[in-house]
């Protein structure tokens, strides 16, 4: 798969904003629904000005919506840049795939002939 800029640019910006687990946790929370900045912050040991400065690097990365009503800013999760990473990890699955089967043949080949040496010691008395 060849990417263009545009392309590399927002997996960096996705697997970055994934990197983090307070980032993880406030996409988790969105999951299940739109969030004001202060619910998001709630259960976080850090401070509102730290979850803001996470929140920006989620919205840089595309992955969270954010509507201002007045003072209330709500958050809503957007799983769009998601199915490029996903993509992205997706085309390395045979890879893996392949050698993963590859090491279970071998680790089968190895079995199958460490029991038939063990039966044959038996049998001469070994």
């Amino acid at each position: 798969m060849i990417l263009n800029r545009m392309v590399e640019y927002q997996l960096d910006t996705v697997f970055a904003a994934l990197a983090d687990p307070t980032r993880r946790a406030i996409l988790a929370r969105l999951a299940h629904g739109d969030a004001r900045v202060t619910e998001l912050a709630a259960p976080m040991p850090m401070s509102l000005n730290a979850v803001s400065k996470h929140l920006r690097v989620l919205e840089e990365a595309g992955l969270v919506r954010r509507t201002v009503a007045g003072r209330e800013h709500r958050l809503a999760l957007d799983a769009a840049p998601l199915r490029t990473a996903a993509e992205y990890v997706e085309q390395y699955r045979a890879f893996w795939e392949e050698r993963l089967d590859a090491l279970e043949r071998f680790l089968l080949g190895r079995k199958r002939s460490s029991t038939s040496r063990s039966r044959t010691r038996r049998r001469k008395g070994g």
